[in-house]
């Protein structure tokens, strides 16, 4: 056929050769059956510290999969990893998987924030550390911890620090109807059992600055400065107490150091998410009124909690105790002597 004899031609002739953007994309995405589960126990900048099989001795750093889009990957997450993963230096793994959590801890930056922050992922138990002078204990600060710690599936323990300075006597007292955990220290002894209850566990520390939170992070794990500095590698000299961090205990488990925080939001939580975390409350619950807020009168006059305690099924104190928590939550005023 001469060059430009076009006549002669049909469209079975014609091939058309599609642009760049027509390609249909595949829903399909890789399974990544060869991925490897690590541990997520530091983030700087766009990258993630993971321990493989959360072992202390095999740390990677990696990015997360574009697939993943903008899933939170925080501190205590366990995730699927593909890639280098042999951890040597200038080597970067890809994260394309995040595990159902079995706890969350979240708060938000004040009580009308509606943005939740994840702080801390599969923590067993969170250890609030409250100094008890220098500076003074915060009871309303420890109550909103506790409420976190209930609506986030997560076991509270009391840590009281500088005992040779005050007495504990007064603050555990008030916590008694709870029947919080708590362990009590000093600056110049060992704080005895601690280590024993958290062997083998993964435990979140929180409180305020200036609680020797990191005097007790440095007496549980000794290699405590050299461990961070490993785990902050790719923050470049960042300040180590600007982001969580999980540190290998010597016994077995995991210790995680978060910054010290001003505030505990709780704009996320609801009064039936603590009510729940109460076993003799949460059935009487649900026979109480649409919208109630279970702080009893004059608020909510017909709540049913209080029918719990005068059948018989649980104390007072522990009422007063719960709903003081409610309170918290709310940000109304109920603390107690011991608030600064």
């Amino acid at each position: 056929m001469a060059r430009n004899d076009w006549s002669k031609l049909d469209e079975s002739d014609v091939r058309v050769r599609p642009g760049k953007g027509s390609r249909p994309r595949s829903k399909r995405r890789p399974e990544h059956a060869d991925a490897v589960t690590a541990m997520v126990i530091g983030k700087d900048r766009g990258r993630w510290t993971c321990a493989i099989d959360a072992d202390p001795a095999r740390v990677v750093t990696a990015m997360r999969a574009r697939e993943l889009g903008r899933t939170p990957v925080v501190v205590g997450d366990r995730v699927g990893i593909v890639g280098d993963v042999s951890g040597k230096p200038d080597t970067l793994a890809r994260i394309v998987r995040v595990d159902d959590r079995t706890s969350s801890l979240l708060r938000t930056a004040d009580d009308t924030d509606p943005y939740e922050r994840l702080v801390v992922a599969n923590a067993e138990r969170l250890l609030i550390v409250t100094a008890l002078a220098d500076p003074p204990p915060r009871t309303g600060f420890i109550d909103r911890c506790l409420v976190a710690c209930y609506a986030g599936g997560v076991e509270p323990v009391l840590c009281l620090t500088k005992a040779d300075l005050a007495s504990p006597d007064e603050l555990l007292a008030g916590y008694a109807g709870l029947d919080v955990p708590a362990i009590v220290t000093r600056f110049d002894e060992e704080p005895e059992g601690l280590a024993e209850m958290l062997k083998d566990r993964v435990t979140a520390l929180v409180g305020h600055s200036g609680v020797g939170k990191s005097t007790l992070v440095n007496r549980l794990v000794p290699d405590a400065e050299l461990a961070v500095g490993v785990v902050s590698a790719v923050g470049k000299g960042r300040h180590t107490s600007v982001a969580a961090v999980a540190l290998p205990l010597p016994d077995g488990g995991w210790v995680i150091d978060t910054p010290g925080v001003r505030s505990f939001g709780l704009a996320h939580v609801t009064a039936d998410d603590i009510v729940d975390a109460f076993e003799e409350f949460a059935e009487a619950a649900e026979e109480c009124p649409s919208g109630c807020g279970h702080l009893g009168a004059p608020e909510d006059p017909d709540c049913a909690l209080d029918d719990v305690v005068t059948e018989g099924r649980a104390s007072p104190e522990r009422l007063a105790s719960l709903r003081r928590l409610l309170s918290s939550r709310g940000g109304h005023d109920m603390t107690r002597g011991t608030e600064s």
